[in-house]
């Protein structure tokens, strides 16, 4: 194909002797700090009095749960077994092996425990965190692009991408599909959210960005290639992510109706008056 364009991205950002640094790992520190600034900049326009120093330490507590929770995740339901007989090896987070699905609960848990030991409310900061998340979410994706990494299937389409561990075939970019539904056009959705007078009650945020995130990922999932130690599961005819992504869609649409029929008002500390 005379559009065919070719992956010649270094997963190196730079190395300094026995140092080096990854776009993917810088996506992670980036993506982090960016959340936090949206956060900062969200509570103070909703008129909350979270400090920046309980801030910061919240939002500490989410990446370390997040990056455990990711790495159990895929150890788990995406290793088939690899990690029981090498479990040294469920450490070397540096060699790749990320789950979305299992960030998403460990961030959880670490956010509640940091909130309750700072008195914050856990649902408004979840709020706060899902609306900034979609930056992280959206450089991440980006990341696994550079390295070459998840790609789709085979296209004709004029962007499709030859990646040198795809074959001599053009595929979907399906990790810029993702970084543009999953993270650019979600981020929109959820600014445009938050600025909405009243202020939509807790739990709301939260429950449009998981249905959001599990419809994206089931819909990019047909076009993407299925992890290789996996393949296609239940019949071959859905993929691991899709199976994870489906209850997503299903909590985040009943947390959407729980929050609005609930109406909690958004507050900073649980000693604040709601």
């Amino acid at each position: 194909m005379l559009n065919e364009l070719y992956h010649s991205l270094n997963p190196v950002a730079f190395s300094a002797g026995p140092i080096t640094i990854y776009w993917y790992g810088l996506a992670y520190v980036v993506g982090a700090l960016l959340t936090a600034f949206v956060m900062w900049r969200t509570q103070k326009r909703w008129g909350l009095s979270i400090t920046s120093d309980d801030l910061s330490t919240v939002v500490v507590c989410v990446v370390f749960g997040l990056i455990i929770g990711a790495r159990l995740f895929y150890v788990l339901f995406y290793g088939n077994g690899y990690y029981f007989e090498h479990p040294l090896e469920i450490l070397a987070i540096n060699q790749g092996g990320m789950s979305f699905h299992g960030g998403l609960v460990g961030g959880i848990i670490g956010g509640v425990i940091g909130c309750r030991i700072l008195g914050l409310s856990a649902w408004t900061i979840a709020d706060l965190a899902v609306i900034g998340a979609p930056l992280a979410l959206c450089l991440g994706r980006c990341a696994n692009f550079v390295n070459g990494e998840l790609w789709g299937k085979p296209t004709d389409l004029p962007w499709g991408v030859v990646f040198e561990s795809g074959g001599d075939v053009a595929r979907h970019p399906s990790q810029l599909y993702e970084a543009l539904l999953e993270g650019v056009l979600l981020f929109i959705v959820m600014q445009l959210l938050s600025r909405k007078r009243p202020l939509l009650p807790q739990g709301t945020f939260m429950g449009v960005f998981i249905a959001w995130y599990g419809v994206a990922r089931i819909l990019v999932e047909f076009v993407r290639v299925p992890d290789a130690q996996l393949g296609y599961i239940l019949g071959g005819v859905i993929t691991m992510g899709q199976l994870l992504s489906l209850p997503l869609v299903i909590v985040g649409v009943a947390l959407i109706v729980y929050a609005l029929h609930a109406k909690r008002p958004q507050r900073g500390y649980l000693d604040e008056r709601a």
